[in-house]
């Protein structure tokens, strides 16, 4: 039987991809439960989207698939980096700096675990 995987994306995040990372790294093998309580408690400003994102993906297990979200982990999920916004700030004698502001693709895959004997 071939293990079912689930995805759901989360486009265009205003912020930095390596920011992003911290927190999707925190996450990775483990359970969604698991996971659902470490971003409940994890103190960055990344986590509670992805929180949202990977809600979204557990629906989508439950709705679309008809898989048991108790036996979901969260088998891979990766950071991308988006477009940049380009700015432009003024400075003294007529300069301008650059403001580089970044945007992030962020997306999340689901597997069912395979049974264990314990």
């Amino acid at each position: 039987m071939e293990a079912k995987s689930v995805r759901a994306v989360l486009k265009y995040y205003r912020m930095s991809p390596r920011r992003v990372r911290e927190v999707a790294d925190i996450i990775k093998g483990k359970r969604v439960e698991e996971a659902r309580n470490i971003l409940d408690f994890t103190n960055r400003r990344a986590a509670p989207a992805i929180k949202k994102l990977l809600d979204s993906a557990i629906a989508n297990a439950e709705n679309n698939f008809n898989l048991d979200p108790d036996r979901l982990i969260v088998a891979r999920i990766t950071v991308d980096e988006g477009p940049m916004w380009k700015r432009f700030v003024t400075k003294s004698h007529g300069r301008a700096n650059r403001i580089v502001k970044r945007t992030s693709h962020v997306t999340i895959d689901l597997a069912e675990q395979k049974e264990q004997g314990n």
